[in-house]
């Protein structure tokens, strides 16, 4: 099983299209809205070293945003970050 975490703001427009690279890939993640938690705001910071979103992070590795996952479904590198 994979561990994806997305974390997000209710209104990102990125975030949205992330998610839905994801869902149509089949796959499941935690969502955390870091707009209603300020200490996971902080959690992500540390570990991204960014305060934008989305940042995904899929088996603890750090994936980037929307377009670094764009990027690594389009060269499909992504089933090779995925445990089978």
């Amino acid at each position: 099983m994979n561990d994806i975490i997305v974390y997000s703001t209710k209104i990102c427009p990125y975030c949205v299209a992330a998610k839905r690279l994801l869902q149509q890939k089949g796959l499941m993640y935690q969502e955390i809205m870091i707009d209603k938690d300020l200490d996971q705001r902080m959690v992500m910071i540390d570990k991204s070293g960014r305060t934008s979103v989305p940042q995904i992070f899929i088996n603890d590795k750090h994936i980037g945003g929307y377009d670094e996952l764009s990027a690594l479904i389009r060269s499909g590198q992504l089933d090779s970050l995925l445990e089978t």
